[in-house]
């Protein structure tokens, strides 16, 4: 089997032919080839080399290519033509791992490095003319949609316990029917190790499973060996993260990580916290999160107009489409969903009104400066938004001078 060239873009672009010809020896491996071999998009396109990272940071130089040492102890210089990276790594081999990193040693031999990478579809390496090379049936494997570790699943876990989730990251995107057993049962004993992982890791890999189109089943065989109580220790709402996938399946939504992370974890804010924590998300990830699992804003597909749009300016277009879809994905499956839609076709098409009066128009009315102008002008706000938005500027200062006379 070969890559046709011709079909596949990136590599024939010129910034990938210039780094391919500075290396001379290069090979594609890895996520390109398995995806071109599939028909998936290739987004990062990495290349093997049989020389250490000396020589390649040597080779690049002297082709004028940028190169930055990004992990360079493991071998990785990251190559940058025209602002398009490649990651270009030294074959090696595993001198000793401990589960969470690994000492490397740096060899020209393309089998030994075919044998310590973690799946068969993983370990393809591509020339630039197309030509496959396969050491373990990776191909095959590609084709039946079978997930399975190069060599010994249990060994291949112990070297970095993040294969137990990528196993199931993979299954979830490329496997067809059951998976693997042999390597179902080593990700199971092997679960303990995922304490020593950080959490940036697991969030990586995690998000990037909820990512694929049904995340479900491999979540439910995560849930059954045990494996995914040892990241969310939680009781979980799989049921609405299932409803929440056919929803986006029916409606043509783009998969929300996210969002359907929210929609796993229980309704608790302190559990949406602890995640964030451990899973050491961004701040406005962990804000967006938080602020699903709490209860205060409550969602009904009965919303009137005017609820609606008073939801809408409180919350903003973004939040108010995330708890239509939360909301929705917690009720019985085909019920409302006229109603949902309407909802998040109304939150599409809206924009906010601004609000006319500032500080300095309270502080002109007679509204001491400090503390008060706040709390008159939140008040003023608010009967605003009870009346729909309608009342004008003018109508604003004549119930701004109200509050004011009333000591409201």
């Amino acid at each position: 089997m070969r890559i046709d060239p011709a079909k596949q873009p990136w590599m024939t672009a010129p910034e990938t032919r210039k780094v391919m010809a500075a290396l001379t020896e290069g090979r594609f491996v890895g996520g390109a080839v398995r995806n071109a071999l599939a028909g998936w998009p290739v987004h990062d396109i990495d290349i093997a080399v049989p020389m250490p990272p000396e020589e390649t940071l040597r080779r690049l130089e002297v082709a004028a290519i940028k190169a930055v040492p990004t992990g360079i102890v493991h071998g990785t210089v990251t190559a940058i033509v025209n602002g398009h990276p490649f990651e270009v790594t030294s074959l090696r081999r595993d001198i000793t791992t401990d589960g969470r990193h690994a000492v490397v040693a740096f060899t020209d031999d393309w089998e030994e490095d075919a044998a310590r990478r973690d799946f068969t579809m993983n370990a393809l390496y591509a020339s630039g003319d197309g030509e496959i090379f396969d050491y373990h049936g990776g191909v095959e494997d590609l084709i039946a949609g079978r997930v399975r570790f190069v060599g010994d699943a249990g060994e291949r876990i112990r070297e970095d316990y993040l294969r137990i989730l990528r196993l199931f990251r993979f299954h979830a995107w490329y496997g067809k029917g059951d998976m693997d057993p042999g390597a179902l049962r080593a990700a199971a004993d092997a679960k303990a190790g995922l304490a020593q992982l950080s959490g940036e890791r697991i969030a990586k890999e995690l998000l990037r499973l909820l990512e694929c189109q049904n995340p479900a089943p491999a979540l439910r065989l995560m849930a059954a060996s045990g494996i995914l109580s040892e990241l969310v220790p939680y009781p979980l709402q799989l049921p609405r993260l299932e409803h929440l996938v056919q929803i986006e399946a029916e409606d043509r939504l783009a998969p929300d990580p996210l969002l359907r992370l929210a929609a796993l974890l229980p309704n608790d804010s302190a559990v949406a916290e602890a995640v964030g924590e451990r899973l050491k998300l961004s701040g406005a990830e962990r804000a967006r999160l938080e602020g699903l699992a709490g209860t205060s804003e409550k969602i009904a597909s009965f919303l009137s107009a005017a609820d609606v749009r008073r939801g809408l300016y409180r919350m903003g277009a973004a939040r108010f489409r995330d708890r239509v879809l939360l909301s929705w994905a917690a009720g019985p499956r085909g019920a409302s969903q006229i109603q949902w839609r309407m909802l998040l076709s109304i939150a599409d098409g809206w924009e906010r009104p601004r609000f006319p009066l500032t500080g300095r128009d309270a502080m002109a009315a007679g509204v001491p400066e400090g503390p008060e102008v706040g709390r008159i002008l939140a008040a003023l706000e608010e009967w605003w938004i009870g009346q729909d938005f309608a009342p004008d500027e003018a109508a604003l200062r004549e119930k701004l001078k109200s509050l004011i006379g009333s000591g409201a």
